[in-house]
């Protein structure tokens, strides 16, 4: 997100409900649930858009990305949300009201620097994308299965929040149960 620091940004509580806002630094500080996009960009059933995060970003530098996304801000609706990151990262410019914009529910993630519910969406897209120089050091699309395998053998290379997130969904889409890799979801 290329927002500027204090932004002021949705505060949640655990079940989900927003019950204020505060600035982004008290947020981070202060380990406060909010509510985060995260979209995962589609080509075809058979391939998504994989990035590589930038060295300067202040959570997760340089690991790999399944999803685009950021956090809710004061007053935003999460698909709004989700429509912006989009446009801000990587370039997609979703038509008006998300028309393509598919949601699949919310699910919460807890760790030791942030707690989140994270409201997940798919693209389908096929036109270009465009990185933000300050957010995405490099990206491709990968086949579906490819990025299944390496985040089985492999999961230290991305970021720990979106597989928490979409790691279960990613196998389904391939007709393989979380469970047959020998690993629990995170």
């Amino acid at each position: 997100m290329t927002g500027v620091p204090d932004e002021r940004v949705a505060v949640y509580d655990p079940e989900g409900a927003v019950v204020g806002a505060a600035p982004r630094s008290v947020v981070r500080r202060e380990n406060l649930w909010h509510a985060a996009s995260s979209i995962v960009v589609r080509q075809g059933a058979g391939r998504i858009y994989v990035h590589r995060r930038t060295e300067t970003k202040d959570l997760f530098p340089g690991l790999l990305d399944v999803a685009a996304g950021g956090v809710v801000l004061a007053g935003e609706d999460p698909a709004a949300g989700a429509v912006r990151e989009l446009e801000e990262e990587l370039g997609i410019r979703v038509p008006d009201g998300g028309g393509s914009l598919v949601p699949l529910g919310a699910v919460p993630y807890a760790a030791r620097h942030t707690r989140y519910h994270a409201h997940r969406f798919v693209v389908q897209w096929s036109g270009p994308v465009r990185w933000q120089p300050e957010e995405v050091a490099w990206g491709e699309w990968v086949p579906l299965a490819e990025v299944v395998g390496r985040i089985d053998r492999e999961p230290d290379a991305f970021v720990p929040d979106s597989l928490a997130v979409w790691r279960e969904q990613l196998h389904e889409w391939i007709g393989l149960p979380p469970q047959a890799t020998g690993r629990a979801p995170s």
